[in-house]
């Protein structure tokens, strides 16, 4: 799914008060990083994450390494975190409404 413009906008706004819930260490993107940030991803569809200064990754590197198994896109990368986004499957949850 390729997000416009408006849509990444509005999604950055909505990632500015989000906590950091995902966390890249010295270990980089490892199985467990991935299945942490599917079940976010599937619980909120917005996940914002932060790498460490010892993962050795950039940060951007980081994100599309993340994106890529849970299927998810790159909303914002900015300083060491950056923002995710998929659409939940969960019919439990409140949807995000994409302009």
């Amino acid at each position: 799914m390729e997000l416009t413009g408006r849509q990444i906008r509005q999604l950055r706004s909505m990632a500015n008060r989000l906590e950091a819930t995902i966390g890249v260490g010295k270990a980089g993107i490892t199985d467990a990083v991935v299945r942490q940030t599917d079940s976010a991803l599937e619980a909120n569809e917005l996940v914002k994450c932060s790498v460490q200064g010892t993962s050795g990754m950039d940060t951007r590197e980081a994100a599309i390494a993340l994106a890529r198994p849970t299927h998810a896109e790159v909303v914002q990368v900015i300083g060491h975190k950056f923002v995710l986004y998929r659409t939940s499957q969960r019919e439990d949850i409140e949807h995000i409404q994409l302009v």
